[in-house]
């Protein structure tokens, strides 16, 4: 039995399918395989019910996996204490949003590439949905969006807020006739992130408070084509204030006033509770320490 052995096992056990978990271990599929199958030689059990179509943890499988996550998660921290002076080494899939890829993200891999050179970061853009389900799959290691987690199987910490402001072209709400929230919502033709997207949530918030739903929509999975479709006048949004501000002085785009404020929109780090590894709590940490949310260079 050897620890590769039960790396191989862990994340076989814990990922989606064969596939994602030879990829976390940097393996081909039949080089996974083959570690699985010398490791149940060595105990004189299955581990995996290979009889269908995916394979699954026989009850002695399932048994193991706790042992073996205790075991993995000893070795992790042995070797990090003998080599802390050269850091974490490996991979490390990150997800996060758009909004954190024009923001902070530079500063992370900055920070990673200081303090870990030996560990390579690997960042993936998505909407919240679906990093969510990516990270349950085992495909990323943590991820940083909007809202707490909605599964169960994933912990999730607080690390960042971002305020919304209703925004809007002069061009446009020359046309409007109007600047009231209100108003547009129920006249006008509203661009915004689609279903799906942590941001909705503020908007959701905000529509039940005025008991109001949106009568037009163009959603877009891009903030910089939502804010490039408003600058041109199609249509309103709402959008993070560091933005508006920073396009507000330079008389692309105005601040409406009224129609209530929208309430801040929480981030989370977001990772499986099961996966204990040194990488996960080193991570959350620089993540706090560069996290922030202000104007892309682009806009100042």
């Amino acid at each position: 039995m050897t620890l590769k052995q039960l790396e191989a096992f862990y994340w076989a056990a814990t990922c989606l399918n064969f596939s994602v978990a030879s990829e976390r271990v940097h393996l081909s599929v039949s080089s996974l395989s083959k570690r699985i199958a010398e490791l149940e030689a060595s105990l004189g059990t299955q581990l995996f019910d290979r009889s269908g179509r995916a394979a699954e943890l026989t009850p002695q499988g399932e048994q193991l996996l706790p042992r073996v996550r205790a075991l993995l998660h000893d070795a992790a921290q042995l070797q990090q204490s003998a080599g802390r002076s050269v850091g974490l080494q490996g991979r490390c899939r990150i997800g996060f949003g758009e909004l954190s890829g024009l923001t902070w993200l530079p500063r992370l891999v900055q920070k990673v590439a200081e303090l870990h050179p030996a560990l390579q970061l690997e960042p993936h853009a998505d909407i919240g949905q679906v990093l969510e389900q990516r990270i349950v799959d085992g495909e990323l290691d943590c991820v940083v969006i909007a809202g707490p987690s909605s599964r169960s199987s994933l912990a999730f910490e607080q690390v960042a807020q971002v305020r919304f402001v209703w925004a809007a072209s002069e061009a446009f709400l020359a046309r409007a006739g109007t600047e009231q929230p209100q108003r547009l919502v129920r006249e006008q033709l509203l661009i915004a992130l689609p279903v799906g997207s942590g941001a909705t949530r503020t908007l959701d918030e905000w529509l039940g408070r005025q008991a109001l739903s949106v009568e037009r929509r163009l959603s877009c999975n891009s903030w910089g084509a939502v804010v490039g479709m408003v600058a041109e006048g199609l249509g309103f949004t709402y959008m993070p204030q560091g933005w508006a501000e920073a396009l507000q002085a330079r008389g692309v785009l105005r601040i409406l006033s009224g129609g209530g404020a929208l309430v801040p929109l929480t981030y989370t780090v977001q990772w499986r509770r099961d996966d204990a590894r040194p990488l996960i709590t080193e991570m959350r940490e620089i993540i706090r320490s560069v996290i922030d949310f202000p104007a892309p260079r682009c806009l100042v």
